[in-house]
């Protein structure tokens, strides 16, 4: 396929139109086909979710949300502490919960149904019995504590410290050491936790503390293609060289392409350019991740803000859905679901924008003008275009932005219909102009 470069009015940042191959490359992928949709603890509770919350999360979406494409339920960080807080770690005291293996199991003073050695399976069997999906957070790497007590590899004659090494430890979490790919076991040490994780039922495992360690990361595909089980996997973070590209998309599903995202607009502003940066290497199975979506009531035992609803205006909100959607970014929902409002659950319930990020392919940036920002996408399906327009300025007032059909390879006349109104908007013919509000965005089909 030959693309032809189309000069941009104006002077605008330009990039030629990525081509995604629309075939899995690799047999992992077909776990997930389309950007993987949930919801995750982190947002709002921090390394402290209890069981119940969790449950309340799955029930509120089997209910509101799973007819929408919603299906994952992820617990986030240190689900194996008894003691943990909000505000930060507890790194002073932690009483850690781990199996005669070596392995980090669930605190049963926060999930009361893994007592007895059940693990995560009972919580598992409840989120698998309304229709949804599984998932947890792991850090890379071997517990400390299994090398302080040089506990046995599962399945081997060997022992924790002969495959962990000091150096590289983690520099916000002391939890891990780093396990050398290189020592005999320590395949077999993450092959025993995944193979543990299966016997859960986990269909979704996020793991952290991988950037720079390629080795790890293999370690971990491994261990998940032996395992038994599809598991999703997510790697956060791990996703910020793009020379890494090919590796992370032969070995994960999603790969985080930033630090932690949160509710403040420099952040979000931020996304632009990340977004663009990362735009021609996601596909069919494999996507850059710029991370989760802190809307709704978060805060409210997190590592770090108060108890709040999300700090985005409402027109930042509609700025956010839209980059992720037309980027197709994995959708983590971070906000405590039973607490929605009705304008929080008006945007994770938009059949439409779903659809861009479940659907489209070959979105890109159509150009930058300073802080109007244009990109569209392909309706693989039907052949429409999408389009995405961002008035990302701090001045006042609206902010008419101009795109040409020709821009996006279009020619003669098309009618557009706004995605977030569902108004039919009327015939175009050769540009189309939005009036968008400071910080804000518009998304539309084009037929």
């Amino acid at each position: 396929i030959i693309l032809l470069f189309l000069p941009l009015f104006c002077g605008c940042q330009t990039k030629n139109q990525p081509v995604i191959d629309q075939e899995f490359k690799q047999p992992f992928h077909s776990w997930a086909p389309t950007p993987p949709m949930g919801w995750n603890s982190w947002d709002c509770f921090g390394p402290t979710v209890m069981e119940d919350e969790v449950k309340a999360n799955a029930d509120y979406m089997a209910k509101n949300l799973k007819k929408y494409g919603w299906e994952y339920i992820v617990v986030d960080i240190r689900w194996y502490i008894e003691n943990d807080h909000a505000g930060g770690y507890n790194q002073k005291d932690p009483v850690y919960v781990m199996d005669e293996y070596g392995r980090l199991t669930p605190a049963v003073n926060r999930f009361p149904s893994a007592a007895g050695g059940k693990g995560f399976k009972p919580l598992a069997d409840y989120i698998h019995s309304l229709g949804l999906k599984f998932g947890i957070h792991v850090m890379r790497g071997v517990p400390v504590m299994a090398v302080q007590r040089n506990t046995p590899i599962y399945g081997t004659g060997l022992k924790a410290q002969d495959i962990y090494s000091p150096e590289d430890q983690c520099p916000w979490l002391k939890d891990m050491y780093t396990i050398v790919a290189g020592k005999e076991g320590a395949q077999e040490y993450y092959n025993s936790i995944l193979q543990l994780y299966a016997s859960w039922g986990v269909d979704f495992v996020k793991v952290d503390d991988l950037s720079g360690h390629l080795d790890e990361i293999e370690l971990v595909r491994n261990a998940i293609d032996n395992c038994g089980r599809p598991i999703v996997l997510s790697l956060s973070p791990s996703g910020n060289k793009v020379e890494d590209a090919d590796f992370l998309r032969d070995h994960a599903n999603m790969w985080r392409t930033t630090g932690d995202f949160w509710d403040n607009w420099p952040d979000l502003k931020d996304e632009f350019e990340v977004c663009n940066r990362w735009s021609s290497y996601g596909g069919p199975g494999y996507y850059p991740d710029a991370d989760m979506l802190p809307l709704g009531r978060i805060g409210i035992r997190a590592e770090r803000g108060e108890p709040r609803w999300s700090r985005f205006t409402k027109d930042e909100q509609y700025t956010l859905m839209t980059l992720f959607a037309i980027f197709r970014s994995p959708l983590m929902f971070g906000g405590d679901l039973p607490s929605n409002d009705e304008f929080t659950l008006s945007l994770i319930t938009n059949e439409a924008v779903i659809n861009v990020n479940q659907r489209s392919r070959n979105g890109w940036q159509l150009f930058r003008d300073n802080d109007h920002i244009a990109w569209t996408a392909d309706d693989q399906v039907t052949g429409d275009k999408y389009l995405a327009i961002f008035n990302a300025s701090d001045l006042p007032g609206k902010a008419a932005i101009t795109v040409l059909f020709e821009q996006m390879g279009l020619n003669g006349a098309h009618r557009i219909t706004d995605l977030w109104t569902g108004e039919k908007l009327g015939k175009f013919r050769k540009s189309f102009t939005g009036e968008i509000n400071p910080h804000g965005a518009g998304l539309y089909r084009i037929e």
